[in-house]
């Protein structure tokens, strides 16, 4: 298991080497308050890297409040069963 994972590791690597290099020309980005000159392949990496981390966070607040609420109507069941039984 552990090599297969390393293997797909240095494909991925691989395969960001060779963006990298195909996509070497610089991108010019007017942030308002700033220019910023990057290569493609790094702006392409800083913007997978950002959704990557947005969906993670958009992900996990998801699932935590789904797990809030259901952990709200456990204990206000529970208190309801407690209260009606003597």
């Amino acid at each position: 298991m552990r090599l297969i994972v390393m293997l797909l590791l240095l494909l991925f690597i691989a395969g960001g080497i060779v963006l990298g290099a195909l996509n070497a020309d610089l991108v010019g980005y007017d942030l308002a308050f700033a220019r910023v000159q990057v290569p493609k392949g790094a702006a392409l990496l800083t913007m997978l890297a950002i959704g990557w981390i947005l969906g993670g966070l958009t992900a996990w607040l998801g699932v935590t409040t789904g797990h809030r609420r259901e952990r709200r109507r456990s204990a206000k069941a529970q208190g309801a069963k407690a209260s009606k039984t003597p």
